[in-house]
């Protein structure tokens, strides 16, 4: 018969393991306080980096998106508010809210004509050109347009992102400026009318191996919201989609007020 351990063995095994448990846990606050004092130098280093590099991080966006890149890396957003250092620093907390107010402001003039539905490169050609009437503008690239527009999340899902191919390629994102969001068979339809600017039933049909009823359920909400314009006078009904225009501007069509 298998002898039962005693009192005192058992005993010492409790102590044993919490001898063990204390040492974890030292080990673990020591983890802790070196990856603490870590990241406390390299948030102290990237504060010398921005303030050594503020101009090229102002004027350069490729660098600026380096830099962007660097913050998130260590949990530090300089766009979390428009005040406070970074904002001070750099000022690129006013400059993300700047692009957001004038991205909101390009989509309401050009809803009519889109449906709330336009092209990133259309979207970044406007805000260029409309800036351009001020002086003293920085440069901006997709990313920081990207960046301005998902901090408008806060005001709820009347601004979205739409990427065609499910990639980070920026020539296929579409800015979505209304609320609500394009299902799956919609994105579908989209990505098949990019080249041409238009489709149809037929085509729709053809390319997606849809039957009629889908193809117009899903033609006719495009219609509704807007974002797509129907052609009944060719042989064949053709949907167009003005988000896929080439943008013809006047040097008046959108002005944006200068920033404060």
């Amino acid at each position: 018969m298998r002898k039962r351990p005693g009192i005192g063995a058992i005993h010492k095994q409790r102590v044993e393991q919490e001898r063990f448990r204390g040492k974890a846990t030292e080990l673990q606050d020591n983890v802790f306080e070196q990856m603490t004092n870590q990241m406390e130098k390299f948030r102290t280093n990237l504060e010398t980096f921005a303030s050594k590099h503020r101009n090229e991080i102002k004027k350069n966006p490729a660098f600026r998106k380096q830099f962007q890149d660097m913050c998130a890396s260590i949990g530090v957003d300089p766009l979390a508010s428009s005040k406070g250092f970074w904002s001070e620093l750099l000022g690129v907390g006013d400059f993300y809210y700047e692009i957001a107010v004038q991205v909101i402001e390009v989509c309401l003039a050009t809803s009519p004509r889109n449906g709330g539905l336009i092209t990133l490169g259309e979207l970044r050609q406007r805000l260029i050109k409309a800036r351009g009437k001020a002086q003293h503008h920085q440069e901006i690239s997709n990313d920081d347009i990207i960046r301005a527009i998902k901090k408008l999340k806060v005001l709820g899902p009347g601004f979205s992102i739409v990427s065609l191919k499910g990639t980070q390629d920026t020539s296929d994102i579409l800015i979505r400026s209304i609320p609500g969001e394009l299902s799956a068979d919609h994105t579908e339809v989209l990505k098949a009318a990019e080249a041409q600017s238009f489709t149809s039933v037929k085509a729709l049909k053809s390319t997606l191996n849809w039957d009629d009823v889908r193809c117009l359920q899903i033609l006719n909400e495009l219609l509704r919201d807007g974002v797509a314009w129907v052609d009944e006078q060719s042989p064949e009904k053709t949907y167009w989609f003005p988000s896929f225009f080439k943008p013809l501007m006047s040097e008046d069509e959108i002005v944006l007020p200068p920033p404060n």
